[in-house]
């Protein structure tokens, strides 16, 4: 089942929180999206029914393998579609930060294929992973 688009942000967000501290817990993702408890609680048991995530019994959130390839995609798209147009086009940074958050999500995989294929020609290297 194709995952929307808050689900995608979710996941976006748990990856990029594990890389900064030791462990993410629910309230750490509500801080981070400014979402209420109750919202990030849903949506965590929707993402553990999907199989994206796992929880432990102290709270503490991790991406399971499926959960951290999808984070890892999103994530790729979004730091693509943001330096494209901000280092090809001259955007403002953070239009184009908010610009390529709302993309990332309809691209089609035709366009971001030629995109990225683009950029690496234009000598791009993409962001760590």
């Amino acid at each position: 089942m194709p995952l929307h688009e808050s689900g995608e942000d979710y996941l976006e967000t748990i990856y990029l929180l594990s890389k900064k501290n030791p462990f993410v817990r629910s309230v750490d993702i509500a801080n981070e999206l400014s979402y209420t408890k109750a919202s990030v609680s849903r949506a965590m048991r929707i993402l553990r029914e999907e199989g994206l995530i796992s929880m432990a019994a102290d709270g503490q959130i991790r991406l399971t393998k499926s959960g951290l390839q999808k984070a890892r995609d999103v994530y790729s798209r979004h730091t693509l579609i943001t330096d494209f147009f901000a280092q090809e086009l001259g955007v403002n940074p953070i239009t184009a930060e908010k610009d390529a958050c709302k993309i990332e999500h309809v691209i089609s995989e035709e366009t971001y294929l030629r995109l990225r294929s683009y950029m690496e020609q234009h000598g791009y290297e993409p962001r760590e992973l």
